[in-house]
């Protein structure tokens, strides 16, 4: 199985490829399953011009919102916007622009972008600004709107496990956007916390199958919370 090995050793590597102006899928939720050290070499690499497609943008200072310092991302295609006072911030200047998509529905042009199925009919949003300059159609007498899918020039997924073929296991939350961001890339760049040999992960527990997965680097996360609440002590 040598000439499958799918496994990278830097981040230099896993990010090759990566320049200017193209589309990015990051998987995550809020700073859940979200891959660290793939946005932190983002950042190194000073890439601009980036069109981010995700759940939200990080916080200020870790996920995502570390491109925002320097201005790297251009435009952010998310569900949600908070706890980021610098996307707020760049955003109500009209420094950063943002397509705002119900959370189901950008899932759905993840998973379907993966499946090659070029736009989908959804009711959700129908009568609202999401709808406009969309086509709508009426089916049974519900009204429903057309939404493109969604691909990537790159996708950077976080997974649990991986063997050296890309097969991935996600775990519990962390699993979010992940699985059908995976499916978006051109290039998916998987960072995770174990890399097992072939053969070591049982059939029915993957999640994602290899064939998605362009490479795999063997990360150190940090897990942050967003929002850490203590109980006092008497």
């Amino acid at each position: 199985m040598a000439g499958f090995d799918k496994v990278v050793h830097s981040y230099e590597e896993a990010m090759q490829g990566l320049s200017d102006g193209m589309t990015v899928i990051a998987g995550g939720f809020g700073l859940c399953g979200i891959p660290e050290g793939l946005i932190a070499q983002i950042k190194t690499m000073g890439t601009k011009e980036l069109t981010f497609v995700s759940n939200n943008c990080g916080v200020d200072d870790f996920g995502l919102g570390l491109l925002l310092e320097d201005k790297q991302i251009k435009k952010m295609v998310s569900s949600y916007v908070g706890e980021n006072a610098e996307f707020e911030r760049q955003f109500l200047s009209g420094e950063l622009e943002v397509e705002l998509t119900p959370q189901g529905t950008l899932a759905e042009k993840m998973r379907a972008g993966g499946a090659g199925i070029p736009a989908f009919y959804t009711a959700t949003g129908f009568g609202t600004p999401v709808a406009d300059g969309k086509e709508s159609r009426e089916f049974n007498g519900r009204n429903y709107i057309l939404e493109e899918s969604i691909t990537g020039d790159f996708a950077i997924i976080r997974a649990w496990k991986a063997d050296k073929t890309g097969n991935l296991v996600f775990r519990d939350t962390a699993m979010n956007f992940n699985p059908m961001a995976a499916t978006a890339g051109k290039i998916t760049v998987v960072e995770v916390e174990e890399i097992v040999e072939v053969g070591e992960l049982a059939p029915t527990e993957i999640h994602t199958p290899g064939i998605y997965v362009n490479r795999v680097i063997q990360g150190d996360f940090e897990k942050r919370i967003e929002r850490l609440t203590l109980a006092k002590q008497d």
